[in-house]
């Protein structure tokens, strides 16, 4: 059983519905969650509706038989016979305004997956039933059985929409959100507020579920998903080849929360044994071989993380003594001398600041110029990146990638090195790098 949620465009609350949705559905059956592209956010929301760790699935970084296999091993890890994706803006939004890389329309069609579309339904009646139509004709290839309509004004303006949309598409509406600003979710710079930085969070998912229940018929959803063919799979997510056993601290609390869990996933498979700790809370690095150190919002909480000096202490003596360090994006500026004038760890010997406006946000491709933690010169690595900070002066920085899509640190450059510590904006996906996981533990494995 499967479906993919799909908005007729970004902000028509996809999070909201998909996440009430995942929770309604968990209160009888296990749901594995999914979310297309490349987003952190969104899948702690899913996480903290299901109790199971939701998935990104993503056509630039992964090839179909990736997604199906992905899809596949999830479902099983969690003993889950539901499987809900939710997409990433509008249906079709993808890299290219003709082609499907990066879309949601792609994720559907590599699973072969009903789609339910998700639409802001104010001030639409018969011009809902003109989308609807419009979504279905531009790709016939794609099955399109559903609509839930959000933001209705009251019963009367449902149910002439919904007149209009299953007369004039043959499409089934499944129900309708009431306008209601309370439910929104919270914002800022890079998206929503993550589900583990707001106790209230919990709360408000407990409410869309039981709105879900109230206003969309979910047994016609369940419906549609039991018709949905099987995922057949047969595939390599990842090289897997480290056989020596090795320890990697990876910084997550309510600062760090920004990893693909794949990649956790990835290293796990390489015989690594993940150990978390907090930057936040924790008085020192736990005892590793190797440091993760993946985004977040390290210059919203910036106060907090120079206030634990013994922490970023022991990441510099750790430094100091060689040891590995790996920085993603938030890591980098942790990693980094200061952001807007207060302490970080000074591994990276840089200063960053916040700025008014995005620096980075695209997806990502990079040419290894020299060997480092994560890959051998020469290899292609796509991911990623998105943030508002920027390093100043390092135009000089000892650069290992070079940037053929993207922006990098400097100069279309990323992933400095600074003794065994590699630091970049690039966040990695380890389907779209297949060596990560393995050269990383590798790499570890032959410094002990």
């Amino acid at each position: 059983m499967k479906v993919v949620l799909a908005g007729t465009g970004s902000a028509v609350g996809k999070t909201t519905i998909s996440t009430g949705i995942m929770k309604a559905l968990s209160k009888k059956d296990s749901v594995q969650p999914f979310k297309v592209g490349p987003d952190y956010i969104d899948p702690t929301y899913h996480t903290m509706a299901t109790g199971n760790t939701s998935i990104n699935l993503d056509s630039f970084f992964m090839n179909e038989d990736q997604i199906r296999t992905s899809f596949n091993n999830s479902l099983k890890k969690s003993n889950s016979k539901i499987g809900i994706i939710e997409g990433v803006r509008g249906l079709y939004e993808g890299i290219s305004p003709i082609s499907d890389v990066g879309n949601t329309a792609s994720i559907a069609k590599a699973l072969d997956a009903p789609i339910i579309l998700i639409m802001d339904a104010r001030s639409l009646v018969k011009s809902a039933a003109a989308i609807v139509l419009g979504f279905k004709t531009l790709d016939p290839e794609l099955k399109i059985q559903g609509v839930i309509l959000n933001k209705v004004k009251g019963k009367k303006h449902y149910l002439k929409t919904k007149e209009s949309i299953e007369k004039l598409t043959d499409t089934k509406v499944l129900g309708a959100i009431p306008r209601d600003d309370e439910i929104a979710t919270k914002e800022r710079h890079l998206g929503l507020v993550p589900a583990l930085e707001n106790e209230q969070i919990a709360i408000n998912i407990e409410r869309w579920g039981q709105i879900t229940e109230e206003n969309i018929d979910l047994d016609a959803l369940k419906v549609i998903m039991k018709e949905s063919p099987k995922v057949k799979s047969s595939g390599e997510l990842w090289k897997i080849a480290n056989k020596t056993p090795v320890k990697i601290g990876v910084a997550k609390d309510e600062i760090f929360t920004f990893y693909y869990h794949q990649n956790l996933q990835a290293l796990e498979d390489n015989n690594a044994k993940i150990i978390q700790f907090s930057p936040y809370k924790d008085e020192k690095i736990p005892d590793v071989d190797a440091l993760y150190i993946g985004g977040g919002y390290p210059e919203v909480f910036k106060k907090e993380l120079e206030q634990n000096q013994s922490m970023r202490n022991s990441i510099k003596q750790f430094y100091n003594n060689d040891n590995p360090i790996y920085g993603e994006c938030g890591g980098l500026i942790y990693l980094s001398k200061t952001i807007d004038h207060m302490k970080m760890c000074d591994v990276i010997n840089y200063d960053a600041i916040m700025t008014p406006k995005v620096q980075g946000l695209s997806y990502v491709i990079a040419e290894v110029t020299k060997d480092n933690l994560i890959a051998n010169k020469g290899e292609i690595i796509k991911g990623h990146e998105f943030h508002y900070t920027k390093l100043l002066n390092g135009e000089n920085a000892n650069f290992s990638l070079n940037i053929t899509r993207g922006t990098g640190i400097s100069n279309f450059k990323d992933g400095i090195i600074s003794k065994n510590t590699l630091a970049n904006y690039l966040h990695v996906h380890a389907c779209a790098h297949k060596t990560f996981a393995y050269n990383f533990t590798r790499n570890i494995a032959e410094e002990n």
